[in-house]
């Protein structure tokens, strides 16, 4: 197996680094060792570290021009103008300020918002809130397999809905979803916009004028950058319309005020331009390596693939297992990190929404597992994970029986 990319910072005293095979690419990514080298460049005495807000001086100036190449790079990446890109702490602001700076603003044109049931939390949760404070929010039932086409959009769009938001990579399942051709009923409502492309930028090419949204949210982690920042796109022509959700400083334009992170965006910047330079040979071949994988899978008897395979994104791959609970397989595979298709909190087990939203059972979507590969998984490991999954799926099949 492929032994794991050198960490640029240290162990803890005692702390042993993770052994075993990551297959959990679509939770985090590991930082870019390129990337990395950038960010050590912004943080001690010797670097590049200060305030970016703090133009008198040298120091000041440098940190602000790091930002704005950061910014640059971001901008290149989905074919944007710079002044359209504002950074954010993460893909979860991101969301936020779209949905509630849209939503909330004196300026929009109703308070009706679209979504689909197999968003992220982050945009579920937040139109729950804003369904409690005064707008109205029609939830859509995926199509089949998880599809959420233009047709269903357009039968929800009414005369005051202000804002679309849907997910162009699914989370859980990997399914596409045709932004361009959603947007085109959308636009021709009166209505905006936003697309979470989190999954998406680190799997597809990204144009925002090609792919006519109005606001795009993005995060470091997911494209071999750091945790912590992230970024909104919002076209143009709509930042009028855009309220600002945290108030004070008045970086970014007003629209979120905050000390910028330099480090941080400057690592961002830094995985925006290694994704431009790698996305499409690393896209082949995490495409090459989820078929492999799939192949090999398919020989364990009672598995299906959870989403429509026709439009699914490669390196994403939620399967099920039946008579298997997905906490017993990650317990009898200690050695491989993945996810199971059900979300744990500290009370219950829950099953997966995205799952249910598909018309699953409980049973089905608590037997499901999703695997992740990304830009460092080898065909050595996805033998071995294909391997070992057999073997874990016959051995607690047999204890069951």
């Amino acid at each position: 197996m492929r032994k794991p990319v050198a960490s640029t910072g240290a162990l803890l005293p005692g702390q042993a680094r993770p052994a075993g095979v990551y297959l959990d690419y679509a939770a985090t990514t590991p930082v870019a060792p390129e990337v990395a080298a950038v960010m050590a460049g912004f943080l001690t005495a010797d670097g590049v570290f200060g305030n970016p807000s703090s133009v008198t001086h040298r120091f000041g100036h440098a940190a602000l021009n790091a930002v704005e190449e950061a910014r640059d790079h971001l901008a290149r990446f989905l074919a944007a103008r710079p002044r359209e890109i504002f950074w954010t702490s993460g893909a979860t602001e991101s969301i936020n300020l779209a949905l509630k700076g849209i939503m909330l603003s004196p300026r929009a044109r109703g308070r009706h918002l679209v979504i689909s049931a197999i968003e992220h939390k982050a945009v579920l949760d937040t139109a729950a809130w804003l369904s409690r404070n005064g707008c109205e929010v029609t939830c859509l039932k995926p199509a089949e397999g998880g599809a959420i086409t233009p047709g269903l959009v357009e039968k929800a769009l009414r005369t005051d809905t202000a804002l679309v938001s849907v997910m162009q990579v699914n989370n859980e399942l990997g399914t596409l979803t045709d932004i361009p051709a959603l947007a085109r009923p959308v636009h021709d409502a009166g209505a905006l916009l936003h697309v979470d492309a989190v999954q998406a930028a680190a799997r597809l090419p990204l144009d925002v004028r090609r792919l006519d949204v109005d606001l795009l949210s993005l995060s470091g982690h997911k494209i071999y950058g750091p945790k912590g920042v992230g970024a909104l796109f919002v076209r143009d022509e709509i930042q009028p319309f855009l309220s600002p959700q945290i108030h004070g400083g008045g970086q970014e334009g007003g629209l979120r005020p905050g000390t910028l992170p330099t480090h941080q965006i400057a690592g961002m910047g830094a995985a925006a331009r290694l994704a431009r330079e790698c996305l499409a040979e690393d896209g082949m071949r995490i495409q090459a390596l989820d078929a492999r994988f799939l192949r090999q899978l398919k020989h364990i008897e009672g598995i299906s693939v959870n989403g429509d395979p026709t439009i699914r994104a490669p390196g994403i791959l939620n399967v099920a297992f039946s008579g298997i609970s997905a906490e017993s397989l990650m317990v009898g595979l200690p050695e491989v990190a993945f996810s199971a298709g059900s979300a744990c909190t500290s009370e219950a087990i829950e099953p997966s929404h995205v799952l249910l939203a598909l018309g699953f059972s409980d049973n089905r979507a608590h037997s499901s597992i999703r695997f992740s590969l990304g830009k460092y998984t080898t065909e050595a490991e996805v033998d071995f994970v294909a391997s070992r999954v057999a073997d874990a799926v016959l051995e607690l099949r047999s204890i069951a029986a």
